[in-house]
């Protein structure tokens, strides 16, 4: 990574502000259901602690329109609180002359939470004010939020316009990883790209094509490509202006010598919702009523033989209508597959993350990527902003 790290700049006796990416999601009650989010910066934090720091940590939750109580980031401070064992010190604010008097009478060692960042929508217009005025609190800027690293925002582009700002090691981490897989990986490097919609991921295929050894194609896009192939694909829903794209891609790999594999089975069913129905067929033998939810069995077995080559499998995006448990066995099947390999594993975020979590396997993968919107633009070949935005390395 060229970018400078928080282990590249002093902080002791510094007030370091963290962005983090703690927009983790909780039941009704606000009791937190997963907090692999907040986890994944402990080594930061715990690094700034040790190091004498004044931590402050900053970040959003949800979708708030003004100030919504039930959007507090007051629970996820407790549970931060948990996981370090030792307080943190809770806002009431982001901004203000009480957050001003909190963060100067912070001691070494010691962590302040900010309240959520988007109470003010500021926040998400990148107003320079805003930055500033977070900015003013702090000497250090670090960025630990990878998941919002594709997002222009005051916490991730604004506020290094006043502070050095630099890369947390969550965030070196997830750049270092995707980054060796897409550049330098060990090969063969089999990438698995599901999801619902073909526009989605075009632009990811269009640029891994050109890198990976074998390319696994499920998911509700793969009717646009079955659809490109000149297959009927029933009611599925298949974007017209998308084939000639999929036809391309599907050139280029031949060309290439890639292994481009669709679905050769196909589970499908009368609507999207309800198992009811729900038969497997041949791809090529949708019947003119029905919607494609899932890949079939012998397809799943094929992506398996594919993947048991491969040193390095990049994937992103389910394999099937997942949130129905009955449309969701090619996707859990995907995970088992990979769980079992001798190979380096990287998990795209968002819902591949979220099935990879439910099932109690992500320690059986080699990463699972904390960002689905900021992985995806990763792979795409994009420059994020908010990595953009830090200091590089000399030299």
């Amino acid at each position: 990574m060229d970018k400078k790290t928080v282990a590249d700049v002093e902080v002791r006796n510094k007030r370091v502000l963290v962005r983090v990416d703690f927009n983790v999601p909780q039941d009704s009650l606000g009791n937190i259901t997963d907090d692999t989010r907040i986890r994944a910066s402990l080594p930061t934090i715990n690094y700034l602690v040790q190091h004498q720091a004044k931590v402050i940590l900053c970040s959003h939750l949800g979708r708030p329109k003004g100030r919504e109580p039930g959007l507090s980031l007051a629970p996820i401070a407790h549970r931060l609180s948990q996981l370090m064992g030792r307080p943190v010190l809770m806002a009431s604010d982001c901004v203000g002359p009480d957050v001003q008097e909190m963060a100067k009478n912070l001691k070494e060692g010691e962590a302040l939470f900010l309240e959520n960042l988007r109470f003010h929508p500021e926040e998400e217009k990148n107003d320079p004010a805003f930055a500033r005025s977070l900015a003013s609190l702090a000497e250090v800027f670090v960025n630990d939020a990878f998941g919002t690293t594709h997002r222009a925002h005051a916490s991730t582009v604004g506020i290094p316009h006043y502070l050095p700002a630099v890369a947390g090691f969550l965030l070196q981490k997830e750049i270092d990883t995707m980054g060796r897989a897409l550049t330098n990986p060990k090969r063969p490097l089999a990438a698995v790209i599901g999801g619902a919609k073909a526009s989605d991921k075009v632009a990811v295929l269009n640029n891994i094509v050109e890198k990976v050894d074998s390319l696994l194609i499920g998911g509700g896009m793969a009717s646009t490509f079955l659809k490109a192939q000149g297959y009927q694909v029933g009611q599925s829903k298949v974007e017209g202006d998308k084939l000639e794209v999929c036809r391309s891609i599907m050139k280029r790999a031949e060309q290439r010598g890639i292994h481009l594999l669709l679905p050769e089975d196909v589970l499908v069913a009368p609507g999207l919702e309800s198992s009811k129905g729900a038969k497997v067929v041949m791809a090529s033998q949708v019947p003119h009523d029905m919607n494609i939810v899932d890949i079939g069995p012998k397809t799943l077995e094929r992506f398996a033989q594919e993947l048991s080559k491969a040193k390095t499998v990049i994937w992103n995006g389910p394999l099937g209508v997942f949130e129905v448990e009955e449309f969701s066995h090619g996707t859990r099947g995907i995970v088992k597959v990979l769980a079992g390999l001798k190979a380096t594993t990287i998990i795209g975020g968002g819902s591949t993350a979220e099935v990879v979590g439910e099932m109690g396997m992500v320690d059986s993968m080699s990463h699972v990527s904390t960002g689905g919107g900021a992985s995806l633009e990763f792979m795409e070949g994009k420059t994020l902003p908010g990595v953009a935005a830090l200091l590089d390395k000399e030299g």
